[in-house]
């Protein structure tokens, strides 16, 4: 009879191991997919200086639309967390597609080499991005599943398992982004 205790509280341990380690690979899952989604903003970030300086020498008087992106790509890099990151992409994106909207209006920097090869690039990166943030927003959605499953929810708490935000745009900022962008002269 003892022994029978004594195995029960093994089982029951064992498999408290069992899924605080797969807690623990989940969460490191979408760890490391946030990690993919920085990689991917950092490329974004650091073209930005460039498609700038070419818009610049064909469109000198379009200065506010050209601040409004270089001030919004330093709020994007200071933003920590999904939810401010989110945030703060979400207004890049709709600066840089203002931005873009201006090669259209000027016949000379459509022409570019330079911008068309910039263009190309951002859509790129753009694309990696978005598959970025859906392979991120899957791994918090089976992260928190999981945390919420009977039985790992009685002691997901304690063990100091919690939810994840997810990398969501936002109402405000999906409606801006799927606005066609205004070119004001």
């Amino acid at each position: 009879m003892n022994w029978v205790v004594w195995a029960v509280a093994a089982a029951v341990v064992l498999y408290v191991i069992a899924v605080y380690n797969s807690l623990v690979t989940l969460r490191a899952r979408a760890t490391q997919a946030f990690a993919d989604i920085d990689v991917q903003l950092k490329q974004r970030h650091d073209l930005i200086p460039n498609l700038i300086e070419t818009v610049k020498g064909y469109v000198a008087h379009e200065r506010g639309t050209l601040q409004a992106v270089v001030e919004t790509r330093n709020a994007a890099i200071k933003a920590q967390g999904p939810a401010e990151q989110a945030a703060a992409e979400g207004a890049l994106s709709g600066a840089l597609g203002r931005l873009v909207a201006l090669g259209e209006a000027y016949p000379d920097l459509k022409a570019s080499a330079n911008f068309q090869q910039l263009q190309t690039d951002l859509a790129d990166i753009e694309d990696k991005l978005a598959a970025a943030r859906r392979f991120f927003n899957n791994g918090v959605a089976e992260y928190n599943a999981a945390i919420q499953h009977f039985p790992a929810v009685l002691f997901a708490g304690i063990m100091g398992f919690r939810p994840q935000a997810f990398f969501d745009l936002g109402e405000t900022d999906r409606k801006a982004l799927e606005a066609p962008p205004k070119v004001a002269f």
